[in-house]
């Protein structure tokens, strides 16, 4: 026999018949009494209101479950796990792929271009990617000195084969030549 309502004394003590309490109310695998005044045990499995929850089965890793507004979800975000990518432009990019990232993956700027990266290879007072360059400018120059004389028609002055730059260009005096001609005047040459 159940008891669901006690008196003593003319005092109520404990009243169950009103109560609405049921197995499904209760959390699961916790004890109570019914308005019968019977023990039940709770089946009910969740443990908070999910009716304002916002999260999508895209916010949600595949294969996971969770419950939102009242419903179970199965994830479908991607596990990319410990992603891995290379930039070897001075203009590239790694695009991100959407999903997981376990925090192990690394971008960096590709081994071939990273050993370009050195003192000697960077104008001295230009600092890249934290090196800072230490080129004169002036290593292997194989400077040519020439001389050159004036002309009716213009003249590119480059330096010879074997050598990389000029140092120095001297450019001649216009050649200027009087000499006597046979009507008793001069004849001047320039050039």
């Amino acid at each position: 026999m159940n008891v669901n309502k006690v008196i003593y004394g003319g005092d109520v003590l404990i009243d169950l018949t009103g109560d609405s309490v049921s197995a499904d109310k209760v959390l699961k695998g916790i004890t109570a009494h019914d308005k019968s005044g019977a023990k039940i045990t709770g089946t009910c499995t969740f443990d908070s209101d999910t009716s304002e929850d916002t999260a999508a089965v895209a916010e949600i890793l595949v294969g996971k479950t969770a419950h939102a507004r009242g419903s179970k979800l199965t994830g479908t975000m991607k596990n990319n796990g410990a992603v891995k990518g290379i930039i070897s432009t001075v203009a590239g990019e790694y695009t991100v792929p959407q999903g997981y990232h376990d925090g192990s993956g690394k971008v960096s700027i590709d081994a071939t271009e990273q050993a370009k990266l050195i003192a000697t290879n960077i104008r001295e007072g230009v600092t890249i990617l934290g090196v800072e360059g230490a080129m004169s400018g002036s290593e292997d120059m194989k400077p040519q000195s020439k001389e050159v004389t004036p002309s009716k028609e213009a003249q590119t002055i480059m330096p010879d084969e074997e050598y990389n730059c000029l140092s120095q260009v001297t450019v001649k005096a216009i050649p200027y030549v009087e000499t006597d001609n046979s009507a008793g005047g001069k004849t001047v040459t320039i050039g």
